[in-house]
């Protein structure tokens, strides 16, 4: 079964590009989303330029991150033939690195309004693990109860917050941080970041 990735608008491409590659490191077949806030977002963020279709897409993920063979399928917000559209093909985890206050709030109210937000009704209601990793700060109430909802429905929220007892000496320190938990909570191995008190 797949690992579901979507990139929305939200600051912190980074965060999403570096999970990506690791689980392409770890073979793992990876469906991957971008909503069209977040192209505009890793243009700003990163030297990439993303193609304009997505096969273009994966194939340049692929050669970028040295991964020919990797299982790798890019779908567009609006592709509903997409296997995340569906129960019957549900991935076994939904990562929305980074995710934005619109994607949170359209999924805790069930909006649908793209296939990153029916792709993360279809994995809660499918019982698997949806994890959000917002990125914004201050948060109003409106956010916090969305949160909360979320939470209540099963979901992980793991806001883009790296902690600095590894005494990070670069940004890649800190964004290996977050995806070291992220990977976590994927039940997926990872050396990016020692266990607390090793």
């Amino acid at each position: 079964m797949a690992i579901a990735l979507a990139m929305t608008g939200a600051s912190g491409s980074a965060y999403g590009f570096r999970l990506l590659e690791q689980l392409l490191q770890q073979d793992e077949a990876v469906y991957l989303l971008f909503s069209k806030a977040a192209r505009l977002v890793v243009h700003t963020e990163t030297d990439m330029r993303l193609p304009a279709r997505n096969h273009e897409i994966a194939d340049y993920l692929k050669a970028h991150y040295q991964a020919p063979n990797a299982k790798l399928y890019v779908f567009g917000t609006s592709e509903w033939t997409a296997p995340v559209a569906s129960g019957s093909h549900a991935p076994r985890a939904l990562v929305i690195c980074p995710c934005s206050s619109g994607t949170l709030g359209a999924i805790a109210n069930g909006l649908n309004r793209t296939l990153i937000d029916r792709a993360a009704e279809v994995v809660l209601k499918e019982q698997k693990k949806l994890i959000l990793v917002h990125r914004e700060t201050p948060l109003s109430t409106i956010q916090l109860e969305n949160m909360l909802k979320l939470a209540q429905a099963g979901a992980v929220i793991m806001p883009a917050n790296p902690g600095f007892y590894q005494r990070p000496e670069t940004v890649e320190d800190l964004v290996d941080f977050m995806v070291a938990r992220l990977l976590d909570h994927l039940d997926l191995p990872q050396t990016l970041l020692k266990p607390w008190g090793e």
